[in-house]
Order: structure tokens, then C-alpha cells, then sequence
């Protein structure tokens, strides 16, 4: 007999429901006894010894069917803010469904790459024994400052220095990773190291070099309101960082993808 037939008649659906999804069942529970379940995944990284600082990506302790209830958790917490900046969000139509649209935003795209996984990436043996230098960019990058919730919009240059044991990978995968990594709240020197170690480990190469150069609109929008000024900063790892000549090839090739 199968699971629904175990059921008796007049068991309730949500019974069903518990047999038939586990996952769906632990979710229930977690709601049942009133403990946010934003509280419930802070409490789960603490226990594995993690943290969940604004750019640290917290997938793993997040179930199945908990980024919903918890999309909708930021939506209520979103209608106590635009409260508390004394807008009617009863009666003005242009605000009656913001809260909604500010959590989707933040849990499902800006903010995407602290909720969800890395991108699948296949890595491809270096067959040929590629050992030249191989740069990626500019790559578009979209992210937001931690200190404001400011976007931060930018290019990326990846450079690679392969050797006989080090893995390929498609061309937009890069962008991929990019996108991950860039989409949570950050700041740039931040930002290009994690997406550096991120490389380093996919690739195993024997240099890597990531320059990124990016507006920031917490000085474009506020504070200074200087609509001009940009960041550059780059981390250089292994024959990047000991040969000068590779080095300045690579400086050279960017400058030239950068126009």
C-alpha cells in the first residue's frame, strides 16, 4: 500500500502532505512554534561553526522550500520599514505592492548569491597542454555596497596563466561566477578576492589576475555626489604576482580590451 493509501479517510491533508514531502514537513514545523525562520538559519550556520556576514553565501543551510517563506518574512519586515518612513502603503497605489517587489529583489536576484548555490561548472582537462596567457573581459558586474545597500556597477578582467594539470572551463562560466559572487553586498577589495579564490580553486592555475574596476553609487548618489569617480583594484596570484614581463602583457592586453 502506498503512502496516500495509508492514510485513514479523515486524516487531515497536511498529514498527506508530511508523508509525502519530509522537507515540506521540517519547513511546517519550523513555522509552527513561532521562531522566525530567519533566526532558525543563523542559529544552523552558528552550529557548523560558519558565519553569515553580508558577502558569505549561506545555501547550505537553507531546505527545500524555505527561500519562499522566507522571501516573505523579508516582505513583512519590508512593510514595517516603508511604515516607519511614514508612507501609506494602504492607500498609495504606487507602494501597495513595494514591500512584495523589495524582497523578491533582494532574495531572488541582487542578493542571489548568498541564498543559492554556485552555478554548475564542468572542468575540462587541459588536453592540449595550453601554457600562453588567456584573459576573459570586460565581464559586466552587478553588485551592491555593504555599508549603504548602494549598487555597484563595474568590469571585470580575468586573467589566466594555464599549465599541463590545470582545468578549462566555458567561456561563460566566468560570467556565471562573476554573477555569483558579485551578487550579494560587498565591498570591492572584498569582492575581488573571494572571486579570485573562487578561480584559483575551479582552475588550479599557474597565475591568476582579476582587475576590476566598478562605479560606486554610494559616492555617485549620495555622500559626495561625485558622478565621476571609479574604483580600480586587482589581485595578482602565482606567475602574476613573481613575473613582471607576464604582468605587464597582461596590464597591456587589458588596457586595450578596456577602450
Amino acid at each position: 500500500m502506498d503512502d496516500a493509501k495509508a492514510i485513514a479517510p479523515h486524516a487531515p491533508v497536511e498529514q498527506a502532505q508530511a508523508q509525502a514531502n519530509p522537507n515540506a514537513n521540517a519547513v511546517s514545523a519550523a513555522e509552527d512554534d513561532g521562531t522566525p525562520l530567519s533566526v532558525r538559519i543563523r542559529e544552523r550556520v552558528l552550529a557548523s561553526g560558519g558565519q553569515y556576514f553580508a558577502n558569505d553565501n549561506i545555501a547550505e543551510h537553507i531546505r527545500e522550500g524555505e527561500l519562499e517563506l522566507l522571501q516573505k518574512e523579508v516582505e513583512s519586515k519590508m512593510h514595517g520599514v516603508l511604515e516607519s518612513l511614514v508612507i501609506d502603503i494602504e492607500n498609495d497605489h504606487n507602494t501597495q505592492d513595494t514591500a512584495r517587489r523589495v524582497a523578491k529583489m533582494f532574495i531572488r536576484e541582487v542578493f542571489k548569491g548568498r541564498y543559492h548555490a554556485p552555478p554548475p561548472v564542468t572542468e575540462f582537462p587541459n588536453a592540449a597542454k595550453l601554457s600562453e596567457l588567456m584573459i576573459i573581459g570586460p565581464v559586466t558586474m552587478r553588485s551592491a555596497c555593504a555599508h549603504h545597500l548602494c549598487p555597484i556597477m563595474g568590469r571585470v578582467w580575468v586573467g589566466v596563466m594555464p599549465n599541463e594539470h590545470s582545468n578549462l572551463i566555458g567561456l561563460s562560466k566566468y560570467a556565471r561566477l562573476i554573477d555569483w559572487v558579485m551578487s550579494r553586498p560587498q565591498i570591492q577589495e572584498e569582492a575581488v578576492a573571494q572571486l579570485a579564490d573562487l578561480l584559483q580553486d575551479k582552475l588550479q592555475p599557474d597565475g591568476l589576475a582579476v582587475v576590476l574596476e566598478a562605479e560606486h553609487f554610494c559616492m555617485h548618489w549620495r555622500g559626495v555626489k561625485d558622478s565621476q569617480s571609479k574604483m580600480v583594484n586587482s589581485v595578482m596570484r602565482g606567475s602574476f604576482l613573481r613575473d613582471s614581463v607576464l604582468r605587464r602583457e597582461f596590464l597591456s592586453l587589458l588596457a586595450n580590451t578596456a577602450k
